[in-house]
Order: structure tokens, then C-alpha cells, then sequence
């Protein structure tokens, strides 16, 4: 079972999203990636970077940023390898969620690629994330939370 909770091992955040920005296709996912690793803190200022832990390892990430005062666009959803298939992702997401809510946002985006990231891709589909468009292979979805 994961634990999830607020980023409290911004060092570990860091591994994590490191290791994510290195899958083969998702280059383009991380063109801010040293900016935003130099000030987690900063970074998820009006929103929340949220680690998910097998027992005391922190195995997953996931975050939200504000777009505006009703929009937020999730980020860096990423379990490691050996970790996928256990159902981690789901709670992962739905703690993004919860967490979006909580903070008064009315919508969530999410930007994917789904010929890199297929099951991330066709998770969200099942939650209920709607695309909004397809630009070159990069696709932007959202849930509405109210």
C-alpha cells in the first residue's frame, strides 16, 4: 500500500523527477526541469509536490501548479519501475485531486504524451480526464472538480 503525503525529502523529490526526465521521449516534458529542481519549494508555491512512499522509500511523485485562480496544471506523475503495476498511480492521482480541490481549484490539466507515456495516458481516460487537444503528439487533458 502507498503512503502519500506532502514533500518533506526534497532530495528524494529531486531523485525521483531525475530519473523520470531520463524515459526515452518525454525530453520535452522537462525544458524548465533545473529551474524547477533548484526551488521545489518556490516552484509548487501555490500548489503542492506530493511523494508517495512504500514503507519508509519514497517510491512515487506527483504535483500540481496554479494557472489561475480556478485552473491548476498537474505535474510529474511518475512511479518507478519497479513499482508499476501495483495500483500506485490511482491514489496518486486522486490525492493530486483531493489536494486541487482543497486549495479551491475548480479544474485540472494534465499535458502527456501518449505514445511515451500509454498507461499514464489511458489511466487518465478511465478517471474521467477529457482531451482537449492533440498538438504533434503531445496531449492535453482535464477534469472539471466541480
Amino acid at each position: 500500500m502507498i503512503e502519500i503525503r506532502e514533500c518533506d525529502d526534497h532530495e528524494a523529490a529531486k531523485e525521483l523527477i531525475r530519473e523520470y526526465s531520463k524515459i526515452k521521449g518525454a525530453e520535452s516534458c522537462f525544458i524548465s526541469l533545473e529551474k524547477e529542481l533548484a526551488d521545489l519549494e518556490g516552484f509548487y508555491r501555490d500548489g503542492a509536490l506530493l511523494l508517495g512512499y512504500d514503507g519508509e522509500k519514497p517510491v512515487a511523485t506527483i504535483a500540481f501548479k496554479r494557472i489561475d485562480d480556478k485552473k491548476a496544471e498537474a505535474r510529474r506523475l511518475f512511479i518507478k519501475p519497479e513499482y508499476r503495476g501495483l495500483g500506485y498511480a490511482r491514489p496518486m492521482i486522486n490525492a493530486l485531486l483531493d489536494k486541487c480541490r482543497g486549495s479551491g481549484f475548480e479544474e485540472v490539466r494534465f499535458t502527456t504524451k501518449p505514445e511515451v507515456m500509454s498507461v499514464g495516458y489511458a489511466l487518465y481516460k478511465k478517471m474521467g480526464f477529457e482531451e482537449l487537444e492533440n498538438n504533434k503528439g503531445t496531449v492535453l487533458m482535464r477534469m472539471v472538480l466541480i
